[in-house]
């Protein structure tokens, strides 16, 4: 960065002249409009950041030959380092840029819409392959993704489990109804069997009272 830094004061010294002053001054009333803000909305919680790998591939996403708009910008970063901001920096930047590379503004701003849409493209590719990854379309080519076969296995045993449940709920009735209906023909079989029990020993109690009479008035 020492060297940066040195380059954006060389370039400043060189380029801006005191009589920059008074479009300085105007700058100040005319604020450059800030950029979007990110969508962060499907950050992890507690992720501030984007990770390394994801900004270095975008890094080498915009990498060029040091003729184009992501070069203009490394310049424009290394002049507001310096101190410079607002129309002049953009400014002073723009001339040191086209005095180095040829560029004219026209050729800059193609070159910006160039890397706008090669981030567009990125996306769109990285989003295609993430909802290839997630199981939400099939891959053209190939077997689905791990992440997409686990879902699949997921939804299997969901609805295994589903269907177990459900057996689960069936066989508790059918235990359920088995117990009644168990518990009444126990109750229905005790009650034959005390009856028998009162019938036998009736009939057990005649017997032996006549049997005992018998005994007695017949025998001498």
């Amino acid at each position: 960065m020492a060297i940066l830094d040195n380059l954006a004061k060389g370039v400043k010294d060189f380029f801006v002249e005191e009589g920059h002053a008074a479009p300085a001054a105007t700058a100040a009333a005319r604020p450059l409009p800030a950029a979007p803000a990110p969508a962060l909305a499907n950050l992890a919680p507690g992720q501030a950041q984007p990770e390394q790998r994801h900004l270095d591939h975008i890094a080498q996403l915009l990498a060029g030959d040091g003729h184009d708009f992501h070069a203009f910008t490394k310049m424009v970063k290394s002049l507001a380092a310096s101190g410079l901001s607002g129309p002049l920096l953009y400014q002073t930047a723009f001339n040191a840029f086209s005095a180095v590379t040829g560029l004219d503004l026209p050729t800059l701003l193609t070159s910006a819409d160039a890397l706008t849409q090669k981030l567009v493209d990125d996306r769109a590719k990285v989003q295609a392959h993430h909802r290839e990854k997630t199981g939400e379309t099939v891959p053209l080519k190939g077997a689905p993704s791990v992440l997409a076969q686990l879902r699949n296995q997921e939804a299997q045993l969901q609805a295994d489990v589903a269907a177990l449940s459900k057996q689960l709920t069936d066989k508790s009735q059918q235990l359920q109804d088995t117990q009644q209906q168990l518990q009444q023909e126990s109750t229905k079989a005790q009650a034959a069997l005390a009856s028998y029990e009162l019938a036998n020993a009736a009939a057990m109690a005649e017997l032996q009272v006549h049997q005992q009479a018998t005994k007695s008035f017949l025998i001498k």
